[in-house]
Formats: structure tokens, sequence, C-alpha cells
């Protein structure tokens, strides 16, 4: 429960999902989430597969709003070889993949209705047909979903069911959005700092009021924002990383840079994604260092600090890899 806790936060709110946690998942229970985008459901949920008696067999994630809706019963029971067009060959579906560990369903109330009735007949019995098949398959799985949405709204709707509400919310969790857990702000963030330092191994230190501006914005994006925020700023620091948020009851927005995207690949390192943005952000603003140092949010002079770094030797802007799409 302590480590659960730990990444989770500190505040009473955090202790007691902890405690949730630790509570539903040696069980077979199916877990429904709840929870605004970006307060880390998915973390909740592999929290739960983890600390279960299926932690050593497959957690398998499925994004049900990200699936072609008329591809989400193949996707999630397989289909047979000529099934449909392009279907050259068998091949399983998440059900079937995730056989004896976790399916988590993210969005589960953006599945299509028909496929609700059908997820609902295997929850009942545990059998399912591949499209195109005829053969009963078991399967052996623990449903655990999650909704940035009021499931009970959207059964009044009639976009989810109520009967596979109830079905899948045998032990409901709400995950708490930042704003109603402030006190966890600033252990989340210095976390996220840890963990870049360790990662990068340095030892940037946050500067003076960069924790209170931090726990003075509401975080609509939540942990994921959060971390986000940490890591931008982390990037463009010397050794003190500064976060240019406005006083609490101000509007924040990230910088507008419309006419061109950097687009960083997972893997570039920090010293070249760093680069990218600030080579970026100059040609979008034609070359103005101080346009550019305040969309980046920060100072002239650490703007001038960079460009500096990128004239040494060695460190020119033509040996550092970036991403082609700058």
């Amino acid at each position: 429960m302590i480590k659960t806790s730990r990444f989770l936060g500190r505040s009473p709110a955090a202790f007691q999902l902890a405690r949730s946690i630790v509570k539903v998942a040696p069980t077979e229970a199916c877990v429904l989430i709840m929870g605004e985008s970006g307060t880390g459901k998915e973390v909740v949920a592999r929290f739960i597969h983890n600390r279960s008696g299926r932690r050593n067999a497959p957690f398998i994630a499925v994004n049900c709003g990200a699936i072609n809706s008329s591809l989400v019963e193949s996707t999630l029971f397989g289909h047979e070889k000529g099934s449909f067009t392009g279907a050259t060959s068998a091949a399983a579906g998440y059900f079937e993949l995730a056989n004896t560990g976790t399916l988590f369903l993210d969005e589960i109330t953006e599945m299509p209705l028909p496929m609700q009735v059908q997820l609902l007949r295997v929850l009942e019995n545990g059998s399912y047909r591949r499209v195109g098949g005829t053969d009963q398959l078991k399967v052996n799985v623990r449903i655990i979903a999650a909704t940035n949405r009021d499931p009970k709204e959207a059964v009044r709707l009639n976009s989810f069911r109520g009967d596979l509400l109830y079905r899948l919310a045998v032990f409901p969790l709400r995950v708490p959005p930042l704003r109603e857990r402030k006190i966890d702000i600033e252990y989340l963030s210095q976390s996220f700092l840890n963990e870049l330092n360790k990662q990068e191994s340095t030892s940037k230190l946050f500067s003076d009021g960069s924790l209170t501006r931090l726990k003075s914005y509401h975080w609509p994006g939540n942990i994921r924002e959060l971390k986000n925020t940490i890591i931008r700023a982390y990037i463009l620091a010397d050794e003190k990383v500064d976060i240019p948020l406005p006083e609490a009851g101000a509007t924040y927005k990230l910088p507008e840079i419309t006419e061109e995207q950097v687009k960083i690949p997972i893997g570039t390192s920090l010293e070249a994604a760093q680069h990218a943005l600030i080579m970026a952000t100059l040609k979008v603003y034609n070359g103005d260092k101080q346009r550019t140092a305040h969309a980046l949010g920060i100072s002239p002079k650490t703007l001038y600090n960079r460009l500096e770094q990128l004239r040494q030797p060695g460190r020119s802007a033509s040996s550092v890899t970036l991403p082609r799409s700058i």
C-alpha cells in the first residue's frame, strides 16, 4: 500500500484511493475506474493488475474510443481467415491475447451499442466466437474498465447499457482530479523532476516560486499535463527549473505555434528535444529572440545560453540529431 500511495500522492484522497486498490486487487471483481482525462486511470488499472493473482499474466490495454466501429468485433474477439475483406489470415483478438490476465477497456462508454451486448454476454458466460468462426471459445480474463464520462449520464442518454454498467461497476473507483488534491502537486512535481534527474544524471532543482506557481494552477489536464509541463521546463532549464505559470486565478495557455509543429519521436534525447524546440520556435518567430524566449517561457538570457551551446565545437545545430518534421 505504501508504494502505491507514494506514486499517487500523499493527500487523504490519494491514500483512500491506494487503500481501495489494495483491497480490490487480490479479488476477481470487475472494476470501473472513473476520472477526468489525465488523472492516471490506466496507471491505477496496472496497479490493480500488478497486485492481483494475475500479475504474471498479460495486461492488455484497449482504447475503445480509438477502434474503428467496423472493426470493433474482430479487434476484441479476433477473426478467421476470409471472414471479411482483408482478412488474409486468422487473428486472435484482445480477449484471447489477455487470456488468464487482465483486459483494460479504456473509454468504455465510447463502445458502440451492438458491441456492448456482446461484451455483456462474454462477461456473463466467459465464451465468444471469432468473427467468421463457429467454434465457441472460452476465455478467462479479468475486466477493468475506465471512463472520463459520467456513466450514469451515458445510460440516461441511451449511449450506454445500464445492465452492462452494473456488470462492470462491481467495484467502482473514482480518481480525483488534481484540483481536488492540490497537496499532491508539489510531491508529484518533485517526483517527476527526480525521475528526470536520475534518467539524465543531472541534479536540477526547481527555481524559487516554481512550486508555488504549480500549486496555484488548476490543471485541467491533471497529472498528464503536470508531467508534460515538468518535462518541458526541465528540457529548457540550465540548473534551475523554472515554471512560468500565472498566479492563481489567471488563465494559463501554452505558447501557440501555429505555422509549424515539432514532432519529437519517442527515444529522442532531452538535449536534442530541447534544441529542436528552440530552433523550431525561432523559425516561427523569424529569428526574433525576445518573442522566442517569451513563447518558450524562458528568459532571453537562458535562450542566448542555449544558442551559445549550439555554437560550441561538437555541439553545433548540425551535430544534434533533430526530428525531420521541424
